[in-house]
Formats: C-alpha cells, sequence, structure tokens
C-alpha cells in the first residue's frame, strides 16, 4: 500500500464518481481503477460498490475513509515539518541567550531575521551557560547566543563570534573613581567587587581570576548576583565596583558610570554556539541576521 492508493481512494469516496475523481487527480480513468483494485485486493475487502449509475462506500469503505484520510493529513504533516527545517521557510526554533551579554546583539539579530524568515517563529530561552549548552546537547536547544566557553566545554560544538566589547569597571556616578577617565586594576583591587554568581556565569569568574592573576591577588568579592539587575542596583546603591562589558551600558543608562580598565584586559566576545551537524536553512538565517544587523 502506498500514500497514492490512499489519495486515490479519498478522492473517489468523496466525488462518488471516477470521472470527477481521475480529472481532479489528472490521471486517466482506467488507472485510477487499477489503483482502487489494487488497494481493494491488499486490504482483501471491497471499498466501493460500484453501481451502473453511482458508486457507494460499503461498510468497510466508510470505515476506511477517516483512517485513510488520517493517514494522509499526518503525512502532509511530517512534510511540512521537515520542509520547515530544511527549507527556513516556516516552524519555529528555539534560541538561548544570556541576557545581560547580548542585551545589543540578540534584538538586532531577532529585527534582521524577522524580515528574512516571517513565518518562522523564534522561541527564546533566558538561560545560564551551563543550560545552554546541555540544551545543545539534548537537543533542546537548536543555537545559543552567549559569551564564549572554553573548548572542553564546547566538545563537539562550534562557537562563531559575532561582537566583541571592551571591559569596563561600573560604579555609582557618586564613587570617587567615576571622576577618573579610567581606572586601573590595582585601584579596582582595592575596592569591594559586585560579581554575578560564580554557579550560573562560571566564565565571568575565569575571565577575573585571569584579570588579576599578574597582580598577584584575588578579587575581593563582596556579593554575587544571579542577574543583571540585581548587580546594577547593588553597584548602584555603592556596595561596591562591578566589571562588566561596555554592552552593560544598554541595560544601565546613567544609573552607572562605566570606566575603561588599564592595562586593557581582553574584549568579551559574544556569539553564536551550535551543533555544526544539526544546523538546517533556518539556523543559518538567522546566523547570518546576527552576523549583518549591526543596530537597530
Amino acid at each position: 500500500m502506498e500514500l497514492r492508493h490512499l489519495r486515490y481512494f479519498v478522492a473517489v469516496a468523496e466525488l462518488l464518481n471516477f470521472t470527477k475523481a481521475a480529472a481532479q487527480l489528472r490521471v486517466a480513468q482506467p488507472a485510477l481503477s487499477r489503483q482502487i483494485r489494487d488497494l481493494e485486493d491488499h486490504l482483501g475487502a471491497s471499498l466501493l460498490d460500484r453501481g451502473p449509475r453511482a458508486v457507494k462506500l460499503t461498510e468497510a469503505g466508510r470505515i476506511f475513509l477517516p483512517e485513510a484520510r488520517a493517514v494522509l493529513a499526518r503525512a502532509e504533516d511530517a512534510t511540512k515539518a521537515v520542509r520547515a527545517i530544511t527549507g527556513g521557510g516556516h516552524g519555529q526554533i528555539h534560541i538561548g541567550y544570556a541576557p545581560s551579554p547580548t542585551v545589543e546583539l540578540l534584538p538586532c539579530a531577532l529585527h534582521a531575521f524577522q524580515g528574512m524568515a516571517p513565518n518562522v517563529r523564534v522561541v527564546l530561552h533566558d538561560l545560564s551557560s551551563e543550560e545552554m549548552i546541555r540544551g545543545l546537547r539534548d537537543g533542546k536547544l537548536d543555537l545559543c547566543l552567549m559569551v564564549r566557553v572554553s573548548e572542553k566545554t564546547l566538545r563537539g560544538l562550534k562557537f562563531e563570534g559575532l561582537r566583541e566589547y571592551p571591559i569596563c569597571v561600573a560604579m555609582s556616578p557618586n564613587h570617587p573613581l567615576a571622576k577618573k577617565k579610567e581606572i586601573t586594576l590595582k585601584q579596582i583591587a582595592a575596592e569591594p567587587l559586585i560579581a554575578f554568581a560564580r554557579a550560573d556565569y562560571p566564565e565571568y569568574h575565569e575571565m577575573l581570576e585571569a584579570m588579576f592573576k599578574p597582580l598577584g591577588v584575588t578579587p575581593r568579592i563582596v556579593e554575587e548576583h544571579d542577574s543583571a539587575p540585581g548587580l546594577v542596583a547593588a553597584t548602584e546603591i555603592g556596595r561596591g565596583v562591578a566589571i562588566v562589558p561596555s554592552v552593560m551600558s544598554f541595560l544601565t543608562g546613567g544609573r552607572l558610570k562605566l570606566r575603561p580598565i588599564t592595562p586593557r584586559p581582553a574584549t568579551l566576545n559574544v556569539g553564536a554556539v551550535y551543533n555544526p551537524k544539526k544546523f538546517p536553512a533556518t539556523l543559518q538565517k538567522f546566523l547570518q541576521a546576527a552576523h549583518e544587523e549591526k543596530s537597530l
């Protein structure tokens, strides 16, 4: 039994006329009759009562018709799902993201992607780096926008850089250091530090350790926060200073002062992580949008 047998039967069953069904299917009537006979032989039952003036469904035909329709509908759904993934025209993709580092990148990418694939729904997931990597491996996420992680953490996944941001020190506008044009690492080491939570942002703490290692000191972290709003609020009221990428200015506005650090730390690399073995056309379009759209 093949799908065409079901399509032919459904057409005849709905029109109750072989001539009209053949015209609708654009096949010769003898060929259509032969295919229906083959189907009946396969099932071992007569589906149609062929009278001299009319065609009627037999009892077996009435039972088989809704089942045949269901199989054809399921096949159509499966076809659409595959085309959505391979063609990038419809469907949905699941994107993980780190809120703070992607505050500029994500809206720009979504804006550009909407123009490229207006019928594709983007489902966003606000997650930690560890959760995003796990989601990619489990197949629950299609692509993630995040800070670059170690090659050991990637293991089979690919990182593609999209933006680079200088690392700055953020502080309350009333902080004494806010008057300076740039701040030295030694000056920062003497200040209480507000940081992102180590459990959720291990790469952030790796960055801090690498920055202060040349001084032979460990940063004096007095608070850790699992979100940017918490870190910004604590810094704004003067509980300490925070080391953040320059992109944080999109979130802080005038609430904090961001100053360059000397000597200049390595820039923060933000990009896309994905499984190169599962990278259909839809994701290629999204990545293209993230590359091309620099600002809204």
